[in-house]
């Protein structure tokens, strides 16, 4: 018989230590994205089922709880993931006619776990640029997560870059069904060319070499080149490859620091994206920290295609990768009942110090403050000193 304080698998409590790292990190990109214009919207935890997954890709809607609401009756979902909730904001109760850049932060909530250690409940960061079609849009979007990155100390970073017209280039002219192209999808994402080879039975002889060749071609800059030699010359290729040539230049020129590199292959979920998708690692992290692109379609089940670019990140998994933070300094002061002695304790938290109170019986027992400083009695009055 299991113990009942025991939670479910894969959901943790956030102790002190994580739990304050956690909330100066949200702050920090919080403030990093307002920097940039970036509104804050915060959309419910909980929504009808039928508008929380509109539109919604399979993978989504098995990531999703579902619970029945006792005052409708109608069936609820606990958000999976926050942009279509966004998308929603911006299409039905923003409703604007220009540019709209939208932030936000909160749990949500999957069904399974992504990875062995992955949490059911990451805290996703998101920021997203709506109502703008050009590539100034998605530059904006990958500079500020750069910037967060870097704002925070993660150092190390490196950039992966692909686009989904490429693939989708690639296939035009092959017949094949949802499932089909799926396969297609993920032997390209592991580059299977085993699976692809039994894939490309009975498609076109030009849809089985650009298959055959997105297979090799990842890497650095020049794998541009390269695709531009072995993949068709359509022009819906061609423009995907000149967009990150773009964006590669102009992210070089303002972050010499990070490592840009290519995939042309990769649209493990990305299905949604419509245009220029990007990764952004860093050291000590086998996993993406965070993801993003342009997702054009995403307002079209709202009644609102507008065009849309953005990111979003686990926080979970953004504060293991920072440097260690020192405690908060604070200031230890004795409990008791004189005026003077709790004057003095207001006003000092007042001007933003931490003040520990030591409670009678009690020795300093908290473990996330440096008490550097003690609140003392001298000739009358209650002055701060170093400890």
């Amino acid at each position: 018989m299991s113990s009942a304080w025991l939670l479910p698998e894969h959901i943790a409590d956030v102790l002190p230590a994580q739990a304050r790292r956690l909330e100066e990190l949200r702050r920090e990109l919080l403030d990093g994205a307002r920097a940039y214009g970036f509104e804050l919207v915060m959309p419910p935890l909980l929504e009808h089922l039928d508008s929380l997954l509109s539109g919604a890709r399979r993978q989504l809607d098995l990531k999703t709880f579902k619970l029945v609401d006792q005052l409708s009756g109608r069936t609820l979902g606990v958000r999976a993931d926050t942009t279509s909730q966004v998308a929603r904001i911006d299409a039905h109760l923003l409703n604007r006619r220009g540019v709209t850049r939208l932030c936000y932060c909160g749990p949500v909530l999957h069904t399974l776990p992504e990875g062995l250690h992955g949490s059911r409940e990451p805290l996703q960061f998101g920021a997203e640029v709506y109502g703008h079609a050009g590539l100034e849009a998605d530059l904006e979007v990958q500079e500020l997560a750069l910037d967060l990155m870097a704002r925070t100390g993660i150092s190390g970073t490196a950039l992966d870059m692909g686009d989904a017209r490429i693939v989708r280039g690639v296939l035009t002219g092959a017949t094949m069904d949802t499932a089909t192209r799926a396969q297609v999808y993920a032997a390209l994402a592991a580059k299977d060319q085993a699976a692809l080879l039994e894939l490309g039975r009975g498609m076109p002889d030009a849809v089985r070499r650009g298959l055959y060749a997105l297979v090799r071609l990842y890497g650095g800059e020049d794998v541009l080149e390269a695709a531009r030699r072995e993949l068709p010359a359509t022009p819906l290729i061609t423009s995907a490859l000149d967009d990150l040539q773009w964006l590669a230049q102009h992210l070089r020129a303002v972050h010499p620091e990070v490592r840009i590199g290519f995939d042309l292959a990769d649209l493990g979920g990305y299905d949604y994206y419509s245009g220029a998708r990007f990764a952004i690692y860093a050291s000590g992290s086998t996993d993406a920290v965070v993801r993003g692109g342009r997702y054009d379609e995403v307002g079209a089940v709202f009644g609102r295609n507008r065009p849309a670019v953005g990111f979003s990140t686990d926080l979970k998994q953004w504060v293991n990768l920072l440097p260690g933070r020192t405690l908060r300094p604070a200031i230890r002061a004795p409990w008791g009942e004189d005026a003077g002695l709790r004057s003095a304790i207001r006003q000092l938290r007042a001007q933003g110090e931490s003040v520990v109170c030591i409670l009678p019986g009690h020795g300093h027992e908290g473990e996330e403050f440096d008490c550097d400083r003690e609140l003392v009695a001298n000739g009358g009055h209650w002055q701060v000193r170093p400890l």
